[in-house]
């Protein structure tokens, strides 16, 4: 899930409205936080000048640069105070492993928290036996259910597209993050809801991605612990996206997937069917659903804008793949392509994999439940209680052992001698894991097989149909005020223009 951005906090904590009761507010929590010194057998402590603060201004100014320096410093494992956590920072991938699989290093206690604070979730935390029935559902989202997926997918890109953008026989100009902002939304909505019936769907989908929208750009300061009634009218659009998500207005909705019916009956055995929260469970898959998926398309597309040498080897695939296959481009979206014709399509899966490379500055983190020895190859190191335990998958991706020239965008690195590349190495020694964006056992992403399906599936559409090219000649970079939640957003939009091949 992430974890929090202090500088937000401090920012928004002392602007705005309650500016003396936020003020004071901090004043006492500063005094009340003491300064940590390093016990024997501990990491290296990196507390910064900033009490409770510490190096939070520095991590979220250069993530990656910074953690670099701290590496060449400190070593591959140190504490960092950021926003009054201490968090052990493992960054040797071959010490994944031991974080991983320490029982005494918890995940769902971690994210609970933040679902509970976020999305107002309560009964989260109280019923492991509801959120183990819920995890269950996540099955529906891979194997032969994912390829059920796969077809309301491209019935929604059908949706999208055929009455809009296959009309456009003449260049027509886009802001790219809107864009995909747009198209993600409504072909995942549709894919996993089925299709509102009780009005104008278009307007419902419109005010519901809006609302999602005003309520994500709020998300880092909710996951930092900034209470929501200093973020303006984020509580009342949590609260009309909780109703919008409810079990009378979900009933509006027809053609349900299999993961959103499992998850309702799983919720109703556990609420009344009135219960707002029930809402509030749909709001966080939903959020979980659209927001990396929408970066992650972003920086795909943004990268191949850039390198229309890359663009032509991907049309080329997929132009031999449907000859291969048989088809043609017909008036509407007539293509069809299987799970495993889309795997077969290694210049397109490489891309995106590099896109999520250089783009994913998210963090995977533990939550130390007692205090423990935590036993790496290299050393043993004392843990606290309430501490937290994190991996920085940045500092494993831009490695240049690993990953030579690992700042340049290079969309076929995943490819060698015309298969998959899945072999990198460090100090010598093959990497388990070489890209992680979508994090680790327990905490990995169960939507990223749908994830990957949708940004694969759009991409085939956009490349076969349409012309495309970029206008802004300013480059986007990472925008670093979401850091540790994921893939981030650019810090502006770019332009591009599009039209149907004629």
């Amino acid at each position: 899930m992430g974890c929090f951005s202090p500088e937000l906090w401090l920012r928004q904590l002392l602007s705005g409205p309650g500016l003396g009761l936020a003020a004071a507010l901090l004043l006492l929590l500063l005094c009340l936080r003491a300064r940590r010194t390093r016990r024997p057998g501990e990491p290296p402590l990196v507390t910064g000048w900033l009490p409770y603060f510490g190096e939070a201004l520095k991590l979220a100014k250069d993530p990656i640069g910074f953690m670099a320096t701290l590496q060449k410093q400190y070593g591959d494992t140190f504490t960092l105070l950021l926003g009054g956590k201490y968090i052990t920072f493992i960054l040797d991938p071959f010490q994944y492993q031991p974080v991983i699989k320490n029982q005494k290093l918890s995940f769902r206690i971690f994210s609970n928290k933040i679902v509970t604070r976020v999305f107002d979730v309560k009964k989260l935390i109280m019923d492991d036996e509801m959120n183990d029935e819920l995890h269950t559902s996540y099955q529906f989202l891979q194997g032969k259910h994912l390829d059920s997926l796969m077809e309301n997918t491209m019935q929604s890109l059908r949706q999208v597209f055929e009455p809009q953008l296959l009309k456009t026989t003449s260049w027509d100009t886009a802001d790219l993050f809107k864009f995909c902002s747009s198209v993600i939304f409504e072909m995942t909505f549709t894919s996993l809801h089925g299709n509102y019936l009780a009005g104008d769907r278009k307007t419902f989908i419109t005010e519901l991605r809006d609302d999602l929208s005003k309520f994500d750009d709020k998300f880092p300061q909710l996951v930092s612990g900034m209470p929501i009634e200093l973020l303006r009218d984020i509580k009342s659009i949590r609260m009309k996206l909780k109703k919008h998500l409810t079990t009378e207005n979900l009933a509006k909705i027809q053609g349900w997937s299999e993961i959103i019916q499992r998850r309702q009956d799983t919720l109703e055995k556990y609420y009344t069917p009135e219960d707002i929260e029930i809402g509030a469970h749909h709001l966080s898959f939903l959020w979980a659903s659209v927001t990396n998926t929408t970066s992650a398309m972003f920086w795909t597309m943004y990268y191949l804008l850039r390198h229309p040498e890359a663009m032509a080897v991907l049309r080329d695939e997929i132009d031999r793949l449907l000859q291969s296959t048989g088809q043609k481009k017909g008036p509407g979206l007539s293509i069809r392509l299987t799970r495993e014709q889309l795997d077969s399509l290694i210049y397109l899966e490489s891309t995106i994999l590099e896109a999520l490379r250089l783009c994913t500055i998210s963090g995977i983190f533990r939550s130390v439940q007692e205090d423990l020895t935590l036993h790496l190859e290299t050393q043993d190191y004392r843990l606290r209680k309430g501490d937290f335990v994190g991996i920085f998958p940045p500092a494993l991706h831009y490695d240049p052992e690993v990953f030579e020239a690992p700042e340049e965008f290079r969309f076929d690195r995943f490819i060698e001698d015309g298969k998959k590349k899945t072999t990198f190495y460090k100090r010598g020694k093959k990497l388990k894991h070489y890209v992680i964006p979508f994090g680790f056992g327990i905490s990995k992403c169960p939507g990223r097989f749908l994830a990957l399906v949708e940004i694969k599936q759009l991409l085939v559409i956009l490349l076969t149909y349409f012309d495309l090219e970029i206008i802004s000649d300013k480059p986007a970079a990472l925008n670093f005020s979401r850091i540790l939640l994921g893939v981030p957003y650019p810090d502006c939009d770019v332009s591009f223009r599009y039209k149907v091949k004629s």
